[in-house]
């Protein structure tokens, strides 16, 4: 299984005019060559596969689809519209990648893109998750490289070579997108390879892998000592929600910034009377393993990993709770968490078979030293961003303050760590939105619906700077609630006047100061 990959868009996003224009009011390119004879652009370095020129239909239009493979087993596709907006455009993965290129997922991805006039480049980052699922690749040192950011870069420069030879002309504009594992991409790319790309949407990014790993077995560890019953999660929300929804000064289901919330588990859940568990409260063993998961993770007396922020234990609009598959299952089974890092201590911080440990016996002090080997490798952490600055790219990222995949406070730590590199300027080129009452890359009780790229695109092209962008929640096909997301530190404040559920009716405000984190 992989973590969520979903692209945040409208509905009409998938209309029949999507087209966007090319910059400075250039004409579209056609191409210069005929699709079929990309087969001979095949190098050492690269092959194509096939180059079929795909006839429009009622949902794509015509292109030129291309597939290759970078050594050594990095493959790609490269979607050439034969409308061309001159802009070159790559998406991100999900999980620990390795997806087949023809997945329906993938397929939806690259028809938005096609409609909207982009080269659409896509990778599988240099493996095949059928027959080496989950870390399992990562025995191979090589494809740990590729996996982590080799991939990316080369699919870059293959692709734009491609269709530079395709249309006689270079890309004005590159643009990259992905959320979760495609989050971190986006930020390896601006880390490692700054000029590769204009403008970055780098969604609910796992950009401290490792330690995300380390924060899953953690807390793996303490529902293994003291299970917790899914049907005591509803009860766990309800005190959540009672304790915090309000603060912000408008109780609608939403926890606008869950560092403000006073919630103590200790304090605030029922107890079960003589400690005899029953499904209406909490034994003392399930009262100290929730407050382990909220709390910080030390290694060795330094903190390492955020604890969890609270809201994301609240049910979605499918009825369940957001802590559902991840955190803990219905049906009692080990979660995604639990096989994510039983896979990336076996086969990615750990390969060889003597050091391989078990989840039960992650030891914070032991363990958590022995993966910096990993660090640099695969985590996108590095909060000197200096070049891309330099080279005025523009990067938003985005991540929802109720994700029970992604710890979000990775999301408000790194920007933070590169304002004290970049400082005031930071803004110009790099914005954080969190979104409040969010999931994994969507879904939620809040409004997570909007459309990141365009808001890059505009930043890159028009220096329109994104100091406000409205957000929907969609139900069944229809718009619910609208809400205003805003840059990091500023939150959506309400007026204190008409409809909640309109965006019109919030302004962007600098909250208050949040309380320290918890221990």
């Amino acid at each position: 299984m992989h973590l969520l990959f979903l692209l945040t868009l409208p509905l009409q996003a998938q209309g029949p005019a999507n087209f966007i224009p090319p910059p400075n009011n250039a004409a579209p390119a056609s191409p210069a060559i005929a699709c079929k004879s990309l087969i001979a652009q095949t190098t050492y370095e690269f092959t194509i596969e096939s180059a079929i020129l795909t006839p429009a239909d009622a949902e794509t239009p015509e292109f030129c689809r291309v597939m290759g493979m970078i050594l050594p087993e990095i493959r790609f596709e490269l979607a050439l519209p034969t409308q061309w907006n001159r802009r070159f455009h790559l998406t991100g993965s999900g999980g620990y990648a390795g997806d087949s290129l023809d997945s329906p997922q993938r397929l939806r991805l690259r028809t938005i893109a096609l409609r909207r006039g982009f080269a659409a480049a896509v990778t599988n980052t240099g493996h095949d998750s059928r027959t080496e699922p989950l870390a399992t690749f990562a025995t191979n040192r090589q494809k740990l490289y590729d996996y982590a950011y080799r991939s990316l870069h080369l699919t870059t420069e293959v692709g734009k070579k491609l269709t530079a030879v395709y249309y006689g002309s270079q890309p004005v504009k590159s643009y990259y997108q992905g959320c979760s594992t495609g989050g971190r991409q986006g930020l390896i790319l601006a880390q490692r390879f700054p000029n590769d790309y204009d403008g970055i949407v780098a969604g609910a990014p796992v950009l401290n892998f490792s330690m995300t790993m380390a924060g899953f077995a953690c807390r793996e560890q303490a529902l293994l000592e003291a299970p917790i019953p899914y049907a005591k999660i509803a009860t766990l929300s309800d005190r959540i929600y009672e304790n915090c929804d309000a603060i912000d000064g408008l109780k609608d289901g939403v926890i606008d910034d869950p560092r403000l919330c006073t919630f103590q588990p200790a304090r605030d859940l029922p107890r079960c009377p003589a400690n005899q568990d029953t499904s209406s409260c909490f034994t003392e063993s399930q009262v100290k393993a929730l407050e382990k998961i909220y709390a910080d993770i030390y290694s060795n007396g330094k903190r390492v990993f955020p604890g969890w922020p609270l809201g994301a234990e609240v049910k979605g609009a499918d009825g369940k709770s957001g802590w559902d598959q991840w955190i803990i299952r219905e049906n009692g089974e080990k979660t995604i968490a639990w096989g994510f890092a039983e896979s990336f201590f076996r086969h990615m911080a750990f390969p060889r078979k003597e050091q391989s440990i078990e989840l039960r016996d992650f030891d914070p002090n032991k363990h958590i030293p022995q993966l910096d080997w990993i660090h640099p490798i695969l985590d996108a952490t590095d909060p000197d961003l200096t070049p891309f600055q330099k080279r005025n790219g523009k990067m938003l990222m985005y991540f929802g303050w109720a994700d029970p995949s992604l710890n979000a406070m990775m999301g408000v730590e790194y920007y933070e760590s590169v304002l004290k590199i970049t400082g005031p300027r930071t803004p110009d080129f790099f914005r954080l939105f969190m979104q409040p009452g969010i999931f994994h890359c969507g879904g939620g009780p809040g409004a997570g619906t909007f459309d990141p790229l365009l808001e890059v695109m505009a930043w890159v092209e028009q220096n329109k700077t994104p100091d406000r962008i409205t957000a929907a929640r969609i139900i069944d096909g229809k718009t619910t609630r609208t809400r205003p997301l805003c840059p990091y530190p500023q939150i959506a404040k309400y007026k204190g006047a008409g409809n909640p559920d309109d965006a019109a009716n919030f302004e962007c405000a600098v909250a208050r100061a949040s309380r320290p984190a918890r221990n």
